[in-house]
């Protein structure tokens, strides 16, 4: 790999790291960590998940996403159901959850208006395409 991948790379994982951080100090005062928001926002957007599928979707091993859903589920954010297929129960939001949404939805939202507010839209467009690619190459 050349400078620039290498750059690119070493600075996608700062970002993220960075990100992450500002989200939790957003968040925690609401109760949340930002590993567990992309949980609440993947059930609020998509319905019900088994925890295989959320795994899968979030590129977190197994027993990284069962110490979290656990965490979650002692805090009241989600509850867990047995679902069509008994073998494996369906994580769904609970009404507490629901009652904080807006809530947590509108720090994240602070968060990323913070980070973008000097970045044009098609540079924004352009970064999408970009992550897209890399993610087909995953």
């Amino acid at each position: 790999m050349n400078n620039i991948s290498n750059n690119l790379f070493h600075s996608i994982n700062q970002f993220t790291r960075h990100f992450s951080k500002i989200l939790n100090e957003a968040l925690v005062p609401l109760g949340l960590y930002s590993a567990q928001w992309t949980i609440v926002y993947l059930l609020k957007t998509n319905g019900s998940s088994t925890q295989k599928e959320l795994s899968l979707y979030l590129g977190v091993e197994a027993p990284t996403m069962t110490r979290t859903l656990a965490r979650m589920e002692k805090s009241g954010w989600i509850t867990k159901e047995i679902g069509t297929d008994k073998r494996e129960k369906q994580i769904i939001l609970t009404e507490k959850s629901n009652e904080m949404y807006d809530k947590w939805l509108e720090a994240v939202r602070a968060c990323e208006a913070k980070v973008l507010q000097n970045i044009p839209e098609q540079e924004m467009v352009n970064m999408l395409s970009i992550i897209s690619k890399m993610n087909a190459s995953l």
